[in-house]
């Protein structure tokens, strides 16, 4: 330590001042990439594991008039499955689904809604988009930080998995996708079925203009027969049924 002393005093007055100075930028730098909140995906696992028996959690609190509503999706069904039935739309605030790509280890759930309460708990899908299974284009939106970190890794042909508490959809990746913010293009309805996934572009320092993504065809369709839905159903027309 002493030596080090010593070597610091031969040191020019300029370098004995930007050395601090340099070390603090430094360890700043570390201190921001380790706060990239991978523990926000721990603590999703985390409330998942400790739901009550009944496989919902109501939060409270925050926004007024917002209550987060968390489910228990089965990912595991093993019953007996339909390519025809009724997509199932949730209240918003509450977690309707599970979405995974094993490819770029993406397993995240889904909330019915938006706005930066949801998206601290998961991914979003905007209301106005198709419910999963149902005709149109289901869009998906996430933080780049936390559950979409790697979604610009998803090359096309790559699966895409979604599970319901009504079924459980198989999407392909078609398309990788990069837009400008104010491009609301690819996240209209369309004609054919399909699912939009996307996220900010990766910034270390600040927020990011351009969004990147996937858009993904519906190949597979399994609604369950005889599953509980977690949910009351009044059925409406178009094959969509409304909690």
């Amino acid at each position: 330590m002493r030596k080090f002393a010593e070597n610091r005093g031969n040191l020019p007055l300029i370098a004995q001042i930007l050395l601090p100075v340099l070390v603090t930028f430094l360890c700043a730098g570390i201190v921001l990439l380790c706060g990239i909140r991978p523990f926000e995906k721990v603590q999703t696992y985390l409330r998942v594991a400790f739901m009550d028996s009944s496989g919902t959690s109501t939060v409270s609190g925050g926004t007024p008039g917002l209550q987060i509503v968390e489910t228990e999706i089965d990912t595991d069904y093993d019953g007996e499955t339909s390519t025809e039935g009724a997509a199932v739309i949730p209240r918003y605030g509450s977690q309707y689904a599970i979405i995974e790509a094993k490819s770029i280890e993406l397993y995240a759930p889904v909330y019915w809604g938006g706005g930066a309460e949801l998206l601290e708990r998961g991914a979003c899908q905007t209301p106005a988009s198709a419910a999963f299974g149902s005709a149109g284009n289901s869009v998906v939106s996430a933080h780049v930080n936390t559950f979409f970190q790697r979604l610009d890794d998803l090359q096309t042909g790559e699966i895409v998995t979604v599970y319901t508490s009504y079924g459980k959809f198989t999407y392909e990746v078609t398309e990788e996708i990069a837009f400008d913010a104010s491009d609301k293009s690819y996240l209209k309805k369309t004609e054919d079925d399909r699912l939009t996934m996307y996220t900010c572009e990766m910034q270390l320092f600040g927020s990011s203009k351009k969004r990147v993504g996937v858009v993904c065809k519906l190949t597979d369709r399994a609604y369950y027969i005889d599953a509980d839905t977690q949910m009351t159903q009044q059925t409406t027309e178009g094959g969509t049924t409304v909690s």
